[in-house]
């Protein structure tokens, strides 16, 4: 067993880099017009001629990268916003609580729910009118896809505030915030002010790599982008998709070339950033040399709260009116409510849901526990030898995170064709899998580190070997954090879209994947019906991570934690 434990980290560095490495090279090689599985073979850049010869080609590169950075600055601003007035209070740990099952909700159904929320016959026009508006249709308004993003935006910023919320709260531990805020209110300084200048900078170092994650997603994603970003044009990453699936093969000789422009764009995205970095270090700096010591922050901390509290109420509100139209008879606008409710829409829907959900709970079942299995392999390794991974290590765990989905997972799919293994269980499972592993690492990282090593001692010495040890003491007291590992590994196989298109390439389907296809029809009655199911999945997974440790060791107080 040990002498596998060997295995473990050279597995994941394999998974990790392997699939990045050859799908940026099986996305390259296309773009310069070779490709010997097509019949290509003659280098050259006429791709990159007809790509920049796409009508509306800048706006759409505009649209990916402002969307990008917009959703990434208001997403920390209010993440970094809200810890400073209020880590350590009752409001902080229920604004935890609150936004905490919406780290499990996929992309796609977050964006649903924003659609139905803010659509012209959403319901918030339904509740409105006609009282206030006098309006007895639904207005004539470009919310959705409208051609500034914004509701894309909005529905990013709403996703990616509980990821980085929880980050922060993982890095918070290793900053005396406290001690900070005794010292800078001794100082003069306010709530706000005197995180801002004498936490903040510690923690935004560790939480650094998983802003540049939600960077490069936020740039280059795909589903969101099709279910609220413009039409008029789309955004790059969403007209690689296109032209990925024509049938006309040199479109996917365009859309490799494509694929590296985009690359291009998040790296140009990841460039500002580090620019707007440097520029906020000295305008915190120079605010700080100034005096600037806002002790009256009342309004920033109520406007924090309240942001906080609308990106997790517009999902709820979203979600619960997706519920309400699975079940809706006729509802005309604007009725708040269904005049009647029905079971129609399910019946009409589950034939048609058996197979991709079969497929959904496979890939996300069997991604999720050999993940788990690599990652207790690499921190069982750790553990023997004594050696951590480094700031490379780090890296390389965040490296499919980073680097956008649509650069490599493009060049998979042309080395999948080539070898005749697009579109197989295996291959699937692969492409899902090079995402979940990250997560799962990161999941199980501290829970690991700190494992009160004493038990493994007091096994030693009663002459119990190593591996017993293991089976029998530690990973059954790591029961809670291995199910978490294993609920949030699933939940992210559920919400993988671009991943399940590609490589399923319409042969495999998941419930996310028809979703998104959905959307585009305006059926809400069966859109609700998968959006359903893609919320009720995770919730599911989460469920169970919760209930069977507390029935299994409801007779041990100290492992019920």
């Amino acid at each position: 067993m040990f002498r596998l434990t060997y295995l473990g980290p050279a597995l994941a560095v394999l998974l990790l880099a392997g699939p990045v490495g050859f799908g940026l090279a099986g996305t390259v090689l296309p773009a310069f017009g070779i490709s010997p599985g097509f019949g290509g073979g003659s280098f050259g850049l006429h791709y990159f001629r007809e790509l920049f010869a796409q009508p509306a080609l800048f706006c759409s590169i505009t649209l990916s990268l402002t969307s990008g950075l917009a959703s990434a600055v208001l997403s920390l601003l209010i993440v970094m916003l809200f810890t400073a007035a209020f880590a350590g209070t009752a409001t902080f740990r229920r604004m935890q609580h609150l936004l905490g099952p919406l780290l499990s909700l996929p992309h796609a159904a977050a964006a649903l729910a924003i659609a139905f929320l803010v659509a012209p016959s959403g319901m918030i026009m339904r509740l409105i009118s006609p009282e206030l508006t006098g309006w007895e249709r639904p207005p004539d308004l470009l919310i959705v896809h409208d051609p500034l993003a914004l509701s894309m935006i909005g529905a990013l910023v709403a996703k990616e505030v509980p990821f980085l919320l929880l980050m922060t709260l993982a890095a918070l531990p290793q900053a005396p915030v406290e001690r900070v805020r005794q010292l800078t209110g001794a100082l003069g300084y306010g709530r706000v002010a005197g995180f801002i200048h004498g936490a903040w900078p510690g923690i935004y170092r560790q939480i650094r790599l998983p802003v540049f994650a939600v960077i490069a997603f936020a740039s280059s994603n795909v589903e969101v982008a099709l279910i609220l970003g413009p039409t008029q044009p789309q955004t790059l990453a969403a007209r690689l998709v296109t032209w990925m699936s024509d049938p006309d093969l040199s479109q996917r000789y365009l859309a490799s070339a494509g694929a590296l422009l985009q690359l291009g764009v998040t790296g140009l995205a990841f460039a500002i950033w580090l620019g707007l970095e440097r520029l906020c270090a000295a305008l915190r700096n120079k605010a700080a040399c100034g005096g600037l010591r806002m002790r009256r922050d009342r309004a920033v901390q109520v406007v924090s709260l309240t942001a906080m509290i609308l990106a997790a109420g517009a999902i709820f509100a979203g979600l619960a009116a997706l519920a309400v139209w699975s079940f809706a008879g006729l509802w005309q606008f604007p009725d708040f409510l269904p005049g009647s409710f029905t079971l129609r829409n399910w019946m009409k829907a589950l034939p048609r849901v058996v197979e991709p959900l079969g497929t959904t709970l496979t890939i996300g079942v069997a991604s999720a526990f050999i993940a788990a299995i690599l990652s207790v392999l690499c921190f069982v390794h750790e553990d023997r030898t004594g050696k951590r991974a480094g700031r490379g290590g780090q890296a390389l765990i965040y490296l499919p995170l980073i680097v956008p989905q649509v650069t490599f997972i493009f060049g998979l799919q042309f080395l999948l064709v080539a070898s005749g293994w697009l579109a197989t269980l295996p291959a699937l499972l692969f492409a899902h899998l090079v995402f979940v592993m990250p997560y799962a690492y990161l999941c199980l990282k501290d829970p690991w580190r700190s494992f009160d090593r004493r038990y493994e001692q007091v096994a030693a010495g009663l002459g119990k070997s190593p591996m017993t040890t293991l089976f029998r003491i530690r990973l059954p007291m790591m029961l809670r954090p291995l199910l978490v590992l294993f609920a949030i590994g699933f939940s992210v196989s559920v919400g993988l879209y671009l991943p399940t298109v590609l490589i399923g390439a319409g042969r495999l389907t998941t419930i996310t994947s028809e979703a998104v296809a959905l959307a585009s029809g305006g059926n809400r009655r069966i859109i609700g019906v998968y959006a359903f199911f893609q919320m009720l999945l995770p919730v599911a997974g989460f469920a169970i991570a919760t209930l069977v440790p507390a029935l299994i060791f409801r007779r041990f107080r100290g492992m019920q934690v």
